[in-house]
């Protein structure tokens, strides 16, 4: 996935240089190429979260719930919810995040949680994925292993990682 992300758009910014904070925001296609990141694969498959109210009881697909309730939230099917996505969400297309798909709904892409439980570390989860893949594509040429490699599926356990990945890497 890293080869998609415009190389063009990190070399005019940060021309072998060192990677700091303020030309990370300043690379345009890289920014929508992580949130794409993080919605084709999100970091956990799901997240539980306690129905905290018993005075009126939330109806979920025809279930009352009751305080103390536990609700398992599937973060990676949200993602893949064609109700949620202009764009096909099973597409990996970074320009989604500008064009039709920019104003999704909060809830259909959440990849550190929501609300106030949300993960106090994603401000630096996503400064440093930034700078690894800007990094990354300054000095390496990825290339993909093509489908009979990579034929996609995941596993499924705290996080979800790849079945099968297959990458070519070329130090530059």
């Amino acid at each position: 996935m890293i080869g998609i992300c415009n190389i063009e758009d990190i070399q005019h910014v940060f021309s072998h240089q060192h990677i700091y904070e303020q030309g990370i925001v300043r690379t345009q296609h890289h920014a929508l190429f992580i949130p794409e990141v993080l919605h084709f694969g999100p970091p956990v498959s799901s997240t539980v979260r306690n129905v905290t109210i018993d005075d009126r009881p939330p109806i979920i697909c025809g279930a009352q719930l009751y305080k103390g309730d536990k609700v398992m939230i599937n973060i990676y099917n949200l993602t893949r919810n064609k109700r949620y996505w202009k764009i096909d969400p099973y597409l990996f297309y970074p320009e989604r995040f500008q064009d039709e798909d920019k104003d999704y709904h909060r809830y259909a892409s959440f990849p550190f949680g929501g609300g106030h439980r949300q993960c106090m570390g994603q401000g630096l989860a996503r400064l440093a994925l930034k700078a690894i893949t800007a990094r990354l594509m300054q000095h390496v040429t990825f290339d993909d292993g093509g489908p009979e490699v990579n034929a996609g599926g995941h596993s499924w356990k705290i996080t979800l990682t790849p079945k099968n990945i297959g990458v070519t890497i070329t130090f530059d």
